[in-house]
């Protein structure tokens, strides 16, 4: 239990101070983590004897990183993606060990959890970037929190039997609620945030937004656990003592995150 917290406290601090140092720390910080991510599920998927080209998957996230910095527009990150499928598919007829199956996994590795993490850096470089962060992570800890608690204690229906055994609808519900909830006061916060642009958000807005962006965040925890049951394992590494791999840790934020920052740029287009 030290060693989880200890751990806990370290990421944490890594985690916002990227964040919030500068724009250039925050996209460096996803593409760092996204990269750790390719190489935890290349590794992994090796226990199956299918081998990706797993530089392609680095390459990619490298350009996107480089992209990002220099504020291109979107059509040349959608460029970088098409390249890094090219280059997936191009690797199983060049690398007979990569081969088929490889070529695919290393395709498939591009797209998740690689472009969600360019998602993410795209996220940093926009004007909304924190109150995005604030509405998909805050939910999503609240969600992820009261969910243990209600499925714990009034936890009966199983949500997804063959991916994750112990979640329940009970469960998911009691964290969808919380998450509402604490969008809900998200909204009385927010404006005493200093630095944010998309001031006065209305307040089901912030609602909605916490409700779709923490339910898009359980989903994305079941995907991940998924691709864990179809490997054959518990954790995708041990980078974080007690708390598994970094894959772990960000499974539920790589879908939050973008629904959220989706809903910002619907509100502040049809709303503001």
């Amino acid at each position: 239990m030290k060693t989880r917290v200890i751990s806990a406290i370290v990421l944490l601090t890594v985690t916002i101070s990227c964040v919030l140092i500068s724009e250039t720390t925050r996209i460096l910080f996803f593409a760092a983590a996204g990269i750790i991510c390719c190489y935890e599920l290349s590794r992994n998927l090796e226990k199956l004897d299918i081998y990706c080209c797993a530089w392609v998957m680095y390459v990619h996230m490298a350009l996107q990183a480089i992209l990002t910095l220099l504020h291109v527009p979107l059509e040349y990150c959608v460029a970088a993606l098409t390249l890094a499928i090219f280059l997936a598919m191009f690797s199983g007829i060049l690398h007979p060990k990569v081969s088929g199956p490889g070529a695919f996994y290393t395709e498939a590795g591009v797209s998740y959890p690689g472009f969600l993490f360019v998602l993410l850096m795209r996220v940093s470089d926009s004007d909304i970037w924190a109150e995005t962060l604030l509405l998909a992570v805050l939910p999503s800890m609240l969600c992820d929190a009261f969910a243990l608690f209600g499925g714990t204690r009034f936890g009966k229906h199983k949500l997804a039997p063959r991916v994750s055994p112990h979640k329940t609808w009970e469960g998911s519900i009691s964290g969808a609620l919380a998450a509402t909830a604490g969008g809900f006061a998200l909204y009385f916060l927010l404006p005493y945030i200093p630095g944010l642009v998309y001031r006065g958000i209305p307040l089901w807005v912030c609602v909605v937004t916490a409700f779709l962006s923490s339910s898009m965040g359980q989903i994305g925890d079941l995907a991940e656990s998924l691709v864990k049951r179809m490997i054959g394992v518990k954790d995708f590494s041990n980078l974080i003592p007690g708390h598994g791999g970094l894959m772990d840790r960000a499974d539920s934020l790589l879908f939050a995150i973008p629904t959220a920052y989706l809903c910002l740029l619907l509100a502040q287009r049809f709303v503001s």
